[in-house]
């Protein structure tokens, strides 16, 4: 009797092996996505794109890149980590402005951790061409 599957398992060295999705969300592995711009290698292009790579930097712990792109008149001395949150998700409700054209943007957006989550609208703006995170409302 033959086994069936849904999907076929990737043989070791397989151009197929599952490799792992950035932790923002999307398919690209982390050193594609939102590595690069920790990194210092590219810059958000938009304001969603910082948002997800800012939740990326939380997932990982980068304060530098944290504080590197925050707004300098709202940025804290340092980032306080909660070592019991276990981040699990990012989803993006909404987005207004905050392309390559605009000077300002928000994202609304839903970051899932252990035991509940976090629902904000973040603010944006462009600092020396740059997006940088500003502010944003907790809402319910």
């Amino acid at each position: 009797m033959s086994r069936r599957t849904s999907r076929p398992r990737p043989q070791r060295g397989s151009a197929h092996a599952h490799r792992p999705a950035c932790p923002c969300g999307r398919a690209e592995t982390y050193e594609e996505c939102c590595g690069r711009f920790h990194r210092g290698e590219a810059a958000a292009p938009t304001a969603e794109a910082l948002m997800r790579s800012r939740y990326a930097a939380f997932v990982r712990l980068d304060e530098a890149y944290l504080l590197r792109t925050w707004h300098p008149r709202t940025r804290p001395v340092r980032v306080d980590f909660d070592p019991g949150t276990r981040w699990t998700g990012l989803e993006i409700l909404g987005a207004a402005d905050g392309s390559a054209f605009h000077t300002t943007g928000t994202v609304t957006f839903r970051a899932s951790y252990r035991g509940g989550s976090l629902h904000e609208r973040s603010r944006f703006e462009r600092v020396d061409g740059a997006w940088v995170y500003v502010d944003g409302d907790f809402l319910g």
